[in-house]
C-alpha cells in the first residue's frame, strides 16, 4: 500500500546567516557540530539541536523504509515563518527555503512532495511567492495558525486564500507564536496546550470569517487532527447556537456542516480519539501525518493505526488517498496504475 506521510519538516543542511545579511533580527541560522548535529540559533540563543535526518534525503528515506512508508511531504520549521520580519527580506528567505525543497522535490520525485512558505505579512508578496511556487513545482503552501497575532479571518490575507484557490496550491495550517508563550512556559504547556488551541482558533477563523464559505474550492489540511477544533465542536456550536450576536457576524452558517469540508492529518497519539475524529471527518478528510523528525510527533509513521482493526479501505484512504485528494494528485505520479473498474474488481477477488 501507497502511504504518504503529509506532515513532515526539514530544513537546508547550508542556513545563511540572513540577520547578517539583512542587518536585523534573530533570524534562524545552523551551528553544525562535530557529532553531526547542528544547533538551531535564534540570533545568540539556542533554539533547538537537530540531526541530519532533519536535512539529508537519504537518512530519511531510510528511516522511512522501516515503516514502509515511500513519500513525504516536506515543509519548512514554522519558526522559520518569520512574519515578524520586513515583508521583502522574509520574502528572500522564503525564496531560499522553498528553492532548497523544490530542488529536494526534484531529485527524488518518487520521495518526496513539497509545500512552500509564503511572507503571510504582506498579500503582494505572499501571491508573488506563491505563485512562484506553483512554478517550481510545490503543491501548496504551509501557513501559521495566525500572523502576528492577526487571526486568518482578517481581511487583508483574504486575497493570499483567493489566489491559492485560483493556483490550486493546497495550505497546510500548522500551529506557531502561540497563544499565552510567555505566561505558560512551564511543564512544556504552549506545546501541549497553545498548540491544540491555535489549530482551533485558526479553523474557527477560517470557518466564522467567511473564508471557508466563500472559498469552497480551498483545500486546507489543520495539522496535529485539527487540534482542539473537532474535540470541542460541540462547545463551538452551542456558543455560535446561543450568541450569535457575537459569533455569527460574518458567517451565518452553523460550524458543524464545515466538517468534512477541509482535512486534518491523523496526529492524535491516542487511538480512541482518531477514531472520533474518523467518526467525525470520515476518513477520506484524514491524512497520514507525523511530524518528523520531531519527538512530539508521531515518528513510527501510522504503525498505531494498523492496529486499529480498521477496514483495509478506511487504511488506504489515511495513508494515501485523502493526501493524494487535498494535494490534487494521483498514483500514477509514483508509477502506480490502478487501471479500470474491472481490473479492480479482479484484484479485489484475487
Amino acid at each position: 500500500m501507497l502511504k504518504i506521510d503529509m506532515h513532515t519538516h526539514i530544513l537546508p543542511e547550508k542556513l545563511p546567516n540572513f540577520a547578517e545579511k539583512f542587518g536585523y533580527g534573530d533570524f534562524i541560522h545552523l551551528m553544525h557540530n562535530d557529532d553531526g548535529t547542528a544547533n538551531m540559533m535564534q540570533g545568540e540563543k539556542f533554539f533547538r539541536r537537530i540531526e541530519a535526518n532533519c536535512w539529508d534525503p537519504q537518512t530519511r528515506i531510510d528511516d522511512y523504509k522501516k515503516f514502509d512508508t515511500q513519500v513525504q511531504v516536506v515543509c519548512t520549521i514554522p519558526v522559520m515563518f518569520s512574519y515578524w520580519a520586513k515583508a521583502r527580506d522574509c520574502a528572500v528567505l522564503s525564496q531560499f527555503l522553498n528553492d532548497d525543497i523544490a530542488q529536494l522535490c526534484n531529485d527524488y520525485p518518487q520521495n518526496y512532495l513539497g509545500l512552500g512558505t509564503i511572507p503571510m505579512q504582506d498579500a503582494e508578496e505572499a501571491i508573488k511567492e506563491l505563485e512562484r511556487c506553483k512554478k517550481i513545482g510545490l503543491l501548496g503552501v504551509q501557513i501559521g495558525s495566525n500572523i502576528n497575532d492577526k487571526n486568518l479571518s482578517e481581511p487583508e490575507f483574504f486575497p493570499i486564500f483567493e489566489a491559492a484557490q485560483e493556483l490550486d496550491m493546497a495550505i497546510m495550517v500548522h500551529p506557531w507564536n502561540m497563544m499565552g508563550m510567555e505566561s505558560m512556559r512551564k511543564y512544556w504547556l504552549p506545546w501541549l496546550v497553545g498548540m491544540p488551541a491555535e489549530t482551533s482558533r485558526a479553523a474557527c477563523s477560517l470557518i466564522f470569517g467567511g473564508v471557508l464559505e466563500r472559498l469552497p474550492k480551498l483545500r486546507v489540511n489543520f495539522s496535529h487532527a485539527g487540534g482542539s477544533f473537532l474535540p470541542t465542536i460541540g462547545r463551538v456550536e452551542h456558543g455560535f447556537n446561543c450568541r450569535p450576536d457575537l459569533v455569527a457576524i460574518h458567517n451565518n452558517i452553523n460550524p458543524r456542516s464545515y466538517i468534512g469540508e477541509f482535512w486534518v492529518d491523523c496526529i492524535t497519539h491516542d487511538p480512541m480519539m482518531l477514531e472520533y475524529i474518523l467518526k467525525l471527518q470520515g476518513s477520506k478528510r484524514v491524512t497520514l501525518g507525523s511530524d518528523y523528525p520531531f519527538p512530539l510527533g508521531d515518528l513510527e509513521i501510522g504503525q498505531f493505526i494498523n492496529e486499529m482493526n480498521l477496514e483495509p479501505s478506511v487504511v488506504e484512504d489515511i495513508f494515501c488517498n485523502s493526501t493524494l485528494e487535498w494535494l490534487n494528485i494521483d498514483k500514477s505520479r509514483f508509477g502506480i496504475n490502478e487501471g479500470n473498474e474491472a481490473d479492480k474488481q479482479v484484484r479485489k477477488n484475487a
